[in-house]
């Protein structure tokens, strides 16, 4: 499965006044993962389209092992959809623990910023295949949701 881990340690700079990271911080770490794993499948630029089912488990603590973790789960004629999972963690007791997922979907670009076509991604695995299903029932409930409230 295509996929792309960032690591890194969450700095000072990102506490919010509760002392934790902000979420807008681990939603920018998503977006950064979710696009180096669509350029990467791509190969050319794309742009983020869609940010859904966020779910923040845990807080990130300042000074925890930060692992931020693309997967692609199937593709589109242009659209690349993209599960992402963040875990962190105390680097001196090397457990991590989930403290947020979501999925991405991102929309591959010319020069012009038009949609062009990506390759097609088809899952082999039963954890692609399992991951491939749970993202397109939810897009398929967002798009539902959204047709009623228009």
């Amino acid at each position: 499965m295509p996929s792309i881990t960032l690591r890194f340690l969450a700095e000072p700079s990102t506490v919010n006044f509760g002392g934790k990271v902000h979420g807008g911080t681990v939603m920018k770490w998503i977006d950064e993962a979710g696009y180096a794993c669509a350029t990467a499948w791509a190969k050319r630029y794309c742009v983020t389209v869609f940010v859904g089912s966020i779910r923040f488990h845990h807080p990130v603590r300042i000074g925890e092992l930060v692992e931020v973790e693309a997967h692609l789960a199937y593709t589109g004629n242009t659209s690349m959809n993209i599960a992402v999972e963040v875990r962190s963690g105390d680097i001196k007791g090397g457990g991590l623990r989930k403290t947020t997922e979501c999925l991405i979907v991102f929309v591959a670009v010319d020069d012009e910023g038009r949609p062009m076509p990506v390759d097609n991604f088809s899952p082999e695995t039963p954890g692609e295949i399992a991951l491939a299903g749970h993202a397109r029932e939810y897009l398929e409930a967002a798009r539902r949701i959204t047709s009623r409230a228009a």
